[in-house]
């Protein structure tokens, strides 16, 4: 009896899948391809949002002190530390396992079109563009 039932569950099973089987969560501790910050994604608002939880070198060599995001052009905003920086907030579902929304760079201070994909369960694509110039890198989970 078991088996009449359950080998119409496998076949379901395996031309429909489950919703979970598929997506794949970007939630997590994901370190940036030169390897020198890990940002903590998480959901928020209906969509995820990073920020910065790790510098190799978390400390300003030029003032002995933590590192701030001081290439933002708002002067407020450049005395605020690298850790704990927001580099997106609420980046919304675009497509399967990805999201699109802004980023900010704080190599220089701006903030740009974006989009986060997770390409395999320990990685992420990391995309922005300007315009017509576009480029990413791959993040790996920690």
């Amino acid at each position: 009896m078991l088996t009449r039932f359950a080998i119409p569950s496998i076949i379901l099973a395996a031309l429909f899948g489950t919703p979970s089987a598929h997506a794949q969560s970007a939630d997590g501790t994901w370190l940036t391809q030169a390897g020198d910050a890990r940002v903590k994604i998480s959901k928020c608002g209906g969509g995820i949002c990073g920020h910065i939880v790790w510098l190799r070198e978390p400390m300003d060599t030029a003032t002995g002190q933590p590192a701030t995001d001081s290439k933002n052009p708002n002067p407020a905003l450049a005395r605020r530390p690298m850790i704990g920086l927001p580099l997106f907030n609420g980046m919304q579902p675009s497509g399967p396992n990805k999201w699109s929304g802004q980023i900010y760079n704080a190599d220089d201070g701006s903030t740009y079109a974006s989009s986060v994909t997770v390409t395999g369960a320990d990685s992420l694509r990391v995309e922005g563009c300007v315009g017509a110039l576009c480029g990413g890198e791959t993040w790996t989970r920690r």
